[in-house]
């Protein structure tokens, strides 16, 4: 897994053996960070959200999300930019899945007890380039934040066929 990740640091073309999984999850866990510092630091209850979804989404053991996510800190410090990682998410997720990663970003934003406008307009902007329309990206919101007060996450709406 370390070897591939490097792979992709160093901009290396080459997938990775296992189907593009792990680059995936670098991005994913390159995108969780990337909500949890834009306030210039990560709240120690965040990092805490960010390993139980690493660990619970792609079931992951305690010592493989701390892997990825060393990974994915150094990838989102060479990186700079959100396209990179919001290109690979794009090219391998499906819609409902950039959108379940809508409200895996909003349980670690507000982890640590608040939500500014830098990060409210990060998600937004996440949410453009990952193609996830705007009632979407609020009602992943609204799931996310039911869940965080404890409340019944509301379901998200049937697609319609026709």
């Amino acid at each position: 897994m370390l070897d591939e990740i490097k792979a992709w640091l160093e901009g290396s073309t080459k997938s990775p053996a296992r189907g593009g999984t792990d680059e995936a999850q670098l991005a994913v866990a390159a995108l969780l960070i990337e909500c949890a510092h834009i306030d210039d630091q990560i709240d120690p209850r965040e990092w805490a959200v960010i390993y139980r979804i690493l660990e619970r989404h792609f079931k992951l053991s305690a010592a493989a999300a701390r892997q990825l996510v060393v990974a994915a800190e150094q990838a989102s410090k060479q990186s700079g930019q959100l396209f990179r990682f919001t290109r690979v998410i794009n090219d391998r997720f499906s819609l409902e899945q950039r959108i379940e990663l809508m409200e895996m970003l909003w349980e670690v934003v507000p982890a640590d007890g608040e939500v500014d406008t830098m990060e409210d307009t990060l998600l937004r902007r996440i949410g453009g380039l990952l193609y996830v329309p705007d009632r979407e990206r609020g009602a992943a919101r609204q799931r996310a934040l039911q869940r965080r007060e404890g409340g019944a996450p509301a379901k998200a709406p049937e697609k319609d066929v026709n």
